[in-house]
């Protein structure tokens, strides 16, 4: 059976080489602590992990950033990327090298703070404005019902006090500049339905009820590693999720996939092809691990990507991204 999930195999069958296009994004997981332990998540995240990224290899990523001015783009991610020491630090010098910074923000995390330390974080949403971060947040659906069997009871009415929030200092208002976009994931082994139709029934749904607003709204699939694997296994559903991605291939969302055009970084500074290979411990091919401490721009331009079959998620029906569908 595990043949049948072979990416590669489908890739030559397509005759697609996904070779790297560019790095333009430095996507660094800063930490795997987070005050929420959501259903889906990909990272194992929880208010239980310690991992956190030191000081040292937070100045070596700057250093990447400026010596590479192809990388136009940081973006931080955890965990709640919020927790970690230095993510004040981090967002500030980047945007001195006048680099764009996007941090995935999970909403709750500004009102429940460090569950470790009990530190606020109430003041994210001026600290986001200030800085002109963009702020991707996830939102699974405009109704409590299914937000709270995902991410948690209470999740929905705390991420919509903290949309409001955002909105207040003019994230997601027309014409401020302050982007505030959303990611919606299903509820369970499904694939995403349209872009375009859910960014209008979400927006349509959170202004009437709430008055709340935002930009755009990405569409992501859920991947069949770690929890969500684990759920599938013990439902007897992977090999239908499996079967159900593997038949929804997309050739031409295969070759928009963000491992083209993405590096990600590690909380301890390995350097992977994608964030899911990284929270499988795919690390870059070839020799001795990759790290920010190692890095080199044309040698990593000149890598294979590492694909496996989880790869099906990013590339079945409109495809998977951190920007949402690719095709």
């Amino acid at each position: 059976m595990a043949s049948d999930y072979d990416f590669q195999a489908v890739l030559d069958k397509y005759h697609l080489d996904l070779q790297p296009l560019s790095i333009e994004t430095l996507q660094v997981n800063v930490t795997k602590l987070c005050n929420q332990a959501c259903h889906h998540c990909h990272v194992d995240a929880s208010p239980r992990r310690t991992e956190q990224m030191d000081k040292a290899t937070v100045e070596k990523c700057l250093e990447i950033l400026e010596q590479n001015p192809a990388i136009q783009k940081l973006d931080l991610t955890g965990g709640a990327p919020e927790l970690n020491p230095y993510f004040d630090y981090f967002v500030k010098e980047a945007r001195k090298r006048g680099k764009y910074v996007m941090v995935r923000h999970n909403l709750t995390v500004t009102l429940d703070g460090n569950p470790q330390t009990g530190e606020s974080k109430e003041y994210l949403p001026e600290f986001f404005a200030e800085n002109q971060v963009e702020v991707i947040s996830s939102l699974p659906y405009f109704q409590e019902y299914f937000t709270d069997k995902q991410r948690g009871k209470g999740v929905f009415q705390k991420s919509l006090e903290s949309i409001g929030r955002l909105n207040r200092m003019g994230y997601g208002v027309e014409g401020s500049g302050l982007i505030l976009n959303l990611v919606y994931n299903p509820v369970g082994a499904f694939l995403p339905a349209p872009q375009a139709d859910l960014e209008r029934q979400f927006k349509q749904e959170l202004k009437a009820k709430y008055g709340l607003v935002f930009n755009r709204l990405y569409t992501l699939t859920n991947m069949p590693i770690h929890r969500f694997k684990t759920q599938l296994q013990q439902l007897h559903g992977y090999g239908d999720y499996m079967e159900k991605l593997v038949n929804a291939f997309n050739p031409a969302a295969a070759q928009g996939v963000m491992c083209r055009s993405l590096l990600s970084v590690g909380w301890d500074g390995r350097l992977y092809d994608c964030d899911f290979n990284q929270m499988l411990e795919m690390g870059i091919g070839g020799r001795g691990p990759w790290t920010v401490f190692n890095f080199n721009f044309q040698k990593l331009m000149a890598r294979r990507i590492l694909f496996a079959s989880h790869c099906f998620g990013c590339t079945a029906g409109a495809g998977s991204s951190c920007g949402g569908a690719t095709a």
